[in-house]
This record gives C-alpha cells, sequence and structure tokens, in this order.
C-alpha cells in the first residue's frame, strides 16, 4: 500500500421506488458546500446507465481528519438526515486509500 494521506471515499446510495428525484436533488445541494470545503481534493456523483435508481459518490480528502471535520459540517449532517429516508438499504460510505 503506498504511503498516502489521501482519503478516498465511496457512497452508494440506491434510492426506494419513486423517490430517485429527490436523491439526485440531495446529492446536488450537498456538492456545492463540499467542493468549497479546503480539505476537498475532489467530488464526483455518478448514475447508473442500467438501474437509475443507482448513485454513487466519490471523494477525495486531503487526509482523514479533513473528511473528519466534513462530517460535521451542517451540510453534510442535513445530506444524510434528506437522503437515509429516500434509501432501500442503510447510508454507509467506505474509507479508502489509493494502493498505487
Amino acid at each position: 500500500m503506498r504511503n498516502t494521506p489521501e482519503i478516498f471515499i465511496f457512497a452508494r446510495l440506491h434510492a426506494r421506488p419513486g423517490k430517485q428525484r429527490e436523491v439526485h436533488q440531495a446529492m446536488f445541494d450537498v456538492q456545492g458546500p463540499t467542493r468549497k470545503e479546503p480539505g476537498c481534493l475532489s467530488y464526483s456523483a455518478f448514475q447508473s446507465v442500467r438501474d437509475p435508481d443507482e448513485f454513487y459518490i466519490h471523494t477525495c480528502w486531503k487526509d482523514m481528519a479533513a473528511f473528519d471535520h466534513h462530517a460535521e459540517l451542517p451540510h453534510t449532517v442535513r445530506f444524510v438526515e434528506v437522503v437515509e429516508p429516500l434509501l432501500d438499504h442503510p447510508f454507509k460510505v467506505t474509507r479508502s486509500a489509493r494502493l498505487w
């Protein structure tokens, strides 16, 4: 494993039936403030081409402290509160380090 402080976050969001538009909007609403955070190196959002109810968020942070700070900010807390009831599974993020 490469010795890097950068942290990569992956989140999968699968909308409940009829909630696709609301999940998309919640992702859109949080991306602006997130991208402005000093510790955020990148923020990307994706929608599956095979399942329009399936979304992904991929972010890169300068280090774990930057992501931990992000998780406590009002726009992030609000995003989780809004999106959790729209999903057909528990909301979870995966914290990862780059292998190479």
